[in-house]
C-alpha cells in the first residue's frame, strides 16, 4: 500500500487501533506490518489464515470493511493483494 506523503501517522494509527481485532478475528493465525525500507509511505501487510473462507469471512465482516474504508482513503495509488501458498519453508542450519 502507497500512502499519499503526510498521511503515514495516520495510517499507523488506523492500523494501530484495529491489529488486535484482525489478529483475533476467527481464522487469523499470523499478522505483520512491513514498511518498505528507504519509502516511508510504503506498507505491506502479512497475514496468514487458517483457510481461504477464514480470511473470505474475515474480507467480509464489518470490522474489515471499515478499517479499509478509511485505510483506502490514504492511498496515493491503488493497493495490490496476493493470495499465496507455501511451497517451501528453509530452516535455520
Amino acid at each position: 500500500m502507497q500512502f499519499r506523503k503526510g498521511e503515514r501517522a495516520a495510517f499507523l494509527e488506523i492500523f494501530n487501533a484495529s491489529k488486535q481485532r484482525i489478529r483475533q478475528f476467527e481464522g487469523c493465525q499470523h499478522l505483520c506490518l512491513y514498511n518498505e525500507a528507504g519509502f516511508p509511505e510504503v506498507f505491506f501487510t502479512y497475514s496468514i489464515w487458517t483457510s481461504a473462507a477464514h480470511l473470505d469471512a474475515y474480507r467480509s465482516s464489518e470490522l474489515f470493511q471499515a478499517t479499509w474504508a478509511e485505510t483506502k482513503a490514504l492511498f496515493a495509488d491503488k493497493a495490490q493483494a496476493w493470495s499465496v501458498k507455501e511451497v517451501e519453508t528453509v530452516g535455520a542450519s
